[in-house]
């Protein structure tokens, strides 16, 4: 189910020492052919890079478990849905405010000349995820939109253009400041990059209607503009690779730009829930670029999402948690709040929907990637600061049954999550149910038997449960005055003898 643990290697950044590749190899191709409950038929099919040192890195960013994504554009001006509601799509959760298009994209363009978020203060914001447990960062240096959040040479729509306020600002190149402020609480740090970009008019074409997401003109028929366009994808990513120090991740997003055969193009459009305009091969070379982004930036991390294939070094089950585990790595992106990017009064997740969602991800397999949408200011809403200090507090008491864990077998039963250590060391993780201020006298946990001899402590208490066997589980029977914290969680450790 998991990556192989390989103890002869160094650390995240260093090169591999031994690696005994091959089994892994035929497993996880056999992996990709299962099939998986529940799942959409992309989340089955998966890939393994080559490379046994993209394989180490892989296999140690599944230990950090828990991340930070952050969506943060003009739009947050607007308090609306990042970048798509200038995606003529008829999709309810991307309405307009004006019924003319070509007025509110020019409006929507122009936020631009607006966007200053002089409260930005990324120090605070990777202190406070520190605290939280959170061990990476994503962060959108350029979403759909075309707007960059970071100093490219290559268009005017960035932030530290002239035309955008910020950029008079000491710290304009946003996506620098963060990267360092983060690495220098010991992040790894990811880029998200967006693929289309529907600002590039050899993307969206003037010369045309943009109906959807995708290129507005005939890609065979205009091939020297593509090429254009992947040039100027090429340009930018390589930028972010060569002028922002160490890069763990390339977060590649827009997984329908993809090389499509012939065949395949007619088997999508005959499809009866298809309902895009056009669909065509948008080919941006994945193989040249990421072999010149490896060049500068060692065993990264390569997600493109959405296209199954070598490129796709872990899948990403977007803002949901899958009902079971998954045979390769994965990790959720999921918004704290409701939404992506900031919304005004945005309802923000309960800390105890956050922490059980994080032991069940784990429980299952994957990390857990949660996205705060800063501000038109550059702050976070006062409740994102409050969740992240609710995990740190669980996370304080109870992080060795999270980090550099695997699944184990039943992975979940009842309310009950389980995860296993490196040496062996199992924990059973009691879900509690809401309201529920004070564990059973008497805890039954099925499907699951410990080690004869094995001790079985509560963490944060020190001691010791008496267990015994019950049909195919076991019953732990709570110790007399015991004082038991009120937790949304509670970690039962079972060390063998």
């Amino acid at each position: 189910m998991t990556m192989k643990d390989m103890k002869h290697m160094k650390n995240f950044s260093g090169r591999p020492k031994n690696v005994f590749f091959m089994p892994f190899m035929i497993f996880m191709v056999f992996c990709s052919w299962l099939l998986v409950a529940g799942q959409a038929p992309r989340e089955r099919e998966y890939v393994p890079d080559p490379d046994p040192f993209v394989q180490q890195r892989i296999d140690q960013w599944q230990d950090l478990k828990l991340g930070l994504l952050m969506h943060w554009g003009p739009y947050s001006q607007w308090g609306i849905v990042e970048s798509w509601s200038i995606c003529a799509e008829d999709e309810d959760w991307c309405r307009r405010s004006m019924d003319n298009y070509t007025d509110y994209k020019a409006a929507y363009e122009k936020l631009q000349t607006t966007f200053n978020p002089v409260q930005f203060d990324p120090e605070r914001w990777a202190r406070a995820a520190r605290d939280a447990g959170m061990r990476y960062v994503v962060f959108t240096t350029k979403h759909h939109d075309g707007f960059s959040m970071f100093d490219t040479r290559l268009t005017d729509y960035r932030i530290t253009s002239p035309k955008t306020p910020f950029s008079r600002h000491a710290r304009a190149d946003v996506t620098k400041a963060i990267f360092d402020a983060f690495r220098a609480q010991q992040f790894k740090v990811g880029t998200y990059f967006s693929k289309p970009d529907w600002h590039s008019p050899d993307y969206w074409w003037p010369n045309f209607a943009t109906p959807d997401r995708n290129p507005n003109y005939d890609i065979k028929k205009y091939p020297e503009r593509w090429r254009r366009f992947v040039d100027f994808t090429h340009g930018q990513i390589r930028e972010l690779m060569t002028r922002y120090g160490a890069i763990d991740i390339l977060w590649l997003d827009g997984g329908w730009v993809r090389p499509r055969t012939d065949a395949e193009i007619r088997s999508i459009i005959s499809r009866p829930d298809y309902n895009f305009a056009r669909v065509q091969s948008q080919d941006i070379d994945m193989r040249r670029l990421v072999a010149n982004s490896r060049a500068t930036q060692a065993g990264l991390i390569v997600v493109d999402r959405d296209v199954p294939g070598v490129y796709q070094n872990y899948l990403t089950p977007e803002a949901r948690v899958p009902e079971k585990p998954l045979p390769y790595p994965w990790e959720v992106p999921m918004p704290m709040a409701q939404s992506w990017s900031f919304v005004p009064n945005d309802t923000y997740k309960s800390s105890r929907q956050l922490i059980q969602m994080l032991v069940d991800v784990v429980a299952k397999g994957g990390n857990l990637l949660l996205n705060i949408g800063p501000g038109p200011d550059g702050a976070w809403h006062d409740a994102a600061y409050d969740r992240l200090a609710a995990l740190g507090a669980w996370m304080r008491v109870n992080s060795e049954a999270i980090y550099n864990t695997r699944p184990i077998a039943p992975f979940m039963a009842g309310q009950m999550r389980f995860t296993q250590a490196k040496d062996g060391t199992t924990y059973a993780i009691y879900l509690s149910r809401e309201g529920e201020q004070a564990l059973p006298r008497d805890i039954t946990v099925a499907d699951f038997v410990p080690t004869p001899g094995a001790t079985i402590t509560l963490i944060g208490t020190n001691r010791t449960f008496q267990w015994e066997r019950t049909g195919s589980g076991f019953v732990m029977h709570m110790p007399p005055g015991i004082a038991v914290t009120p937790s949304d969680a509670w970690v039962f450790k079972i060390k063998k003898p």
